[in-house]
């Protein structure tokens, strides 16, 4: 691998039954490309979580142009790939799956599945969908859940394994709404490029998040392509993304921390405690001083 131009680049793995996962975070000092190659008979979740790169996939003949908030499912008996970054950070998140394995986990599946499954068999190089999946909610917290994993030893073991199968149940449900799907709001790359940057907004301001006028200002479109363009990308609402965020990192303060309820909604700026309490139980089905941890 050459690696010329990044400054610094964070790598963790995390191995159960043969199948890897990888959660990467580059640095760039300036804007370049890289190769990347290995021999390895792999199935391969990756999923773009930051950052906007291009990468050429010699095995499958593709090039292709990509923004943070991406997914797919990629085939290859070995690997070789030249990566041109257009940020100074990328993050990425993958899942190597043993040929067979996925298979074995895949043969009831759809049939846009089976089909990429028969070319796997065949030991043909395949991509499962010609458009990449935008990561959604559900994606995005099942990833956030490995990277964040407490468990250790054969807990851990199994955790991961069912994350991963997780992951890769969400993943194929994506695919098949994104192959029915007609995009109406969100047509080119600049628009979905600041769609994606009202969603990275909004998760660095949990705690004071901007309101709609704000978000559509500081990304430069017009409230409702982005209130619709938000929902086509992400299945959710700019609302309903930002509420579920909060709620699901309040739920982590709870299980990680000593933080009281009422901490935690003052931190994540809820009116009041009773606020937060009402829309915690009403997206969990129980309320937060209900957990152990905080009296």
């Amino acid at each position: 691998m050459t690696k010329s131009n990044i400054d610094t680049s964070t790598k963790t793995n995390w191995y159960c039954d043969n199948i890897r996962l990888t959660h990467s975070i580059s640095n760039y000092q300036e804007f370049g490309s890289f190769s990347t190659s290995n021999d390895s008979d792999f199935v391969r979740l990756h999923f773009g979580l930051k950052g906007n790169y291009e990468f050429s996939y010699k095995q499958l003949d593709r090039k292709f142009d990509l923004i943070g908030g991406h997914h797919n499912i990629m085939y290859s008996n070995g690997f070789d790939i030249e990566v041109k970054n257009k940020t100074l950070e990328i993050e990425t998140f993958g899942i190597q799956f043993p040929r067979e394995l996925f298979v074995d986990l895949t043969q009831n599946a759809s049939d846009q599945i089976k089909r990429f499954s028969e070319n796997i068999l065949l030991g043909k190089s395949d991509l499962l969908s010609q458009n990449w999946g935008a990561i959604d909610f559900s994606i995005e917290q099942v990833i956030k859940q490995i990277i964040n994993c407490s468990y250790s030893a054969e807990l851990k073991k199994m955790f991961l394994l069912s994350k991963s199968i997780e992951l890769l149940v969400l993943s194929a449900e994506s695919y098949s709404y994104c192959e029915n799907k007609r995009e109406v709001f969100v047509k080119n790359k600049s628009d979905k490029e600041k769609i994606i940057a009202a969603r990275d907004l909004i998760n660095e301001n949990l705690n004071c998040p901007p309101n709609l006028n704000q978000i559509a200002k500081t990304i430069g479109l017009n409230e409702y392509k982005l209130k619709r363009g938000f929902k086509e990308v992400f299945s959710n609402t700019v609302f309903g993304y930002l509420t579920d965020q909060r709620l699901h990192l309040a739920m982590q303060y709870l299980k990680d921390t000593q933080k009281t309820s009422s901490e935690i909604a003052y931190i994540l700026g809820y009116a009041t405690p009773q606020h937060f309490s009402n829309a915690f139980k009403k997206k969990f089905g129980f309320t937060p001083k209900s957990i152990s941890n905080n009296p």
